[in-house]
């Protein structure tokens, strides 16, 4: 079995970041470059990036204006109303994967069985760590126990 590295995975998510960047505002070819290269660590090859717009553009996913950026006049791209949405359906499933990748590491409050994805409250009870979401889900969930006794 050959072992994949994490940067060949990444690369399978380039055109989906790229719609990341773009839902996030409008921005010209070599922006998305750059913003790439600095929130990923990894080059992204403007054979890449152009053509993937041009494909946005064709598909009325993207539309481009020509602003001066600088001293040069750039194509600056905006996604459009049906862009918008389809990035929303795709974050909506993106995030059910990350939350079934996710599911396994997270805790439950043990008040509110709320998912506790960083931080919480830890309390020992009994001589055995209980986590809750907050110290006032603890709180109650104390008292609770306290009238049951």
């Amino acid at each position: 079995m050959i072992p994949m590295s994490v940067d060949e995975f990444i690369s399978d998510f380039s055109r989906f970041y790229i719609l990341t960047l773009l839902y996030e505002g409008p921005c010209h070819g070599y922006s998305i470059i750059t913003r790439f290269k600095r929130r990923i660590g990894k080059e992204v090859s403007p054979s890449l990036v152009y053509p993937f717009l041009q494909q946005l553009e064709q598909k009325g996913l993207v539309e481009h204006t020509v602003k001066p950026v600088g001293e040069k006049e750039r194509k600056v791209f905006e996604l459009t109303i049906e862009g918008r949405e389809l990035c929303t359906r795709l974050f909506k499933r993106f995030a059910n994967i990350i939350s079934i990748a996710i599911e396994p590491s997270l805790e439950v409050c043990a008040h509110c069985a709320c998912k506790v994805y960083e931080g919480g409250h830890i309390e020992v009870m009994g001589g055995k760590e209980t986590t809750f979401c907050c110290k006032h889900c603890a709180e109650s969930y104390k008292r609770e126990k306290m009238s049951h006794v």
